[in-house]
């Protein structure tokens, strides 16, 4: 069961990773989820993940008080602007959109009430 949780911390640093370079896709939470899977598989992929100059400080942050730094904020508000703009550029009908401006305005909401580190 180790090796499995070994497998999806690998597989959630990678997506995190890519979400740095990526705009829509999330890089806090797949680094939070492989945090917890390294925790359940290896020490030290654990302490190595959270121990990382760069991908450590956000998970500790996280860990330490729930706090969301501005520039991850800002970085997130824009990427849902965007896509939300895209999805009226591409004509997708109408209750999609309104499902899709309920859902990115609950997150907007949740990402802003955090405070920040």
């Amino acid at each position: 069961m180790k090796v499995l949780w070994f497998i999806a911390g690998c597989t959630c640093v990678a997506l995190g990773t890519i979400g740095i370079i990526l705009p829509l896709l999330p890089t806090v939470p797949f680094l939070l989820l492989a945090a917890v899977c390294f925790a359940k598989s290896s020490n030290k992929a654990h302490s190595w993940l959270i121990n990382h100059k760069i991908l450590g400080p956000p998970i500790q942050d996280w860990y330490s008080s729930g706090a969301i730094r501005k520039p991850a904020k800002i970085a997130a508000s824009v990427c849902i602007i965007t896509a939300f703009i895209l999805s009226l550029a591409f004509n997708i009908v109408w209750w999609a959109l309104a499902l899709q401006a309920i859902v990115l305005t609950c997150v907007s909401v949740f990402i802003w009430s955090r405070p920040e580190a």
